[in-house]
């Protein structure tokens, strides 16, 4: 979906942080976790508040590129894969792992890092329904038509209203 959708959820940064620690509080009784795997880099700042909340202190990253031009997914792309240490952890398989990413669209992501570590516990803060069936716990599910402008994408700018943006 690209960022011309009719359908736009602006997200704050006050607000991302609570949806953060919602999805730590649901995240508490899944654990315990030994390690966080976040996706970047829409995982970054959600990992960093979950690990906060569930004093997790082993933070990994896998780097995998699908927006390239901030409109449309193209193939994806591992551009770091996941430390060997954390790959060992669970018998090899990630039992242990939370693998955090800001939102699961398709799904096509959490794939390829669900094949990386097949027993992690995913997690997502937005969900779509093409990705929900790969994620373990998130916290807001969206309409797969539905563009999510999250804070770091944004400066300050006038919104139009709701009906003056609507075609009827």
């Amino acid at each position: 979906m690209s960022p011309t959708s009719p359908k736009a959820f602006p997200v704050s940064w006050d607000q991302f942080h609570r949806d953060c620690r919602a999805l730590a509080w649901r995240l508490a009784s899944a654990g315990p976790f030994e390690a966080i795997v976040c996706i970047t880099r829409g995982g970054l700042v959600p990992a960093a508040i979950v690990a906060r909340e569930l004093d997790v202190r082993l933070i990994e990253s896998v780097c995998i590129a699908s927006y390239h031009d901030y409109k449309n997914q193209g193939e994806l792309q591992v551009l770091k894969d996941i430390a060997p240490a954390i790959k060992a952890l669970g018998d090899g398989t990630g039992k242990g792992v939370l693998v955090i990413d800001d939102l699961t669209d398709t799904g096509k992501t959490a794939k390829i890092v669900r094949d990386m570590l097949p027993n992690a516990h995913f997690a997502a803060v937005y969900a779509k329904p093409a990705g929900r069936p790969l994620i373990d716990t998130f916290v807001t599910e969206v309409s797969q038509d539905t563009w999510i402008y999250f804070p770091w994408d944004m400066g300050l700018a006038y919104q139009a209203p709701i009906r003056e943006g609507s075609a009827g």
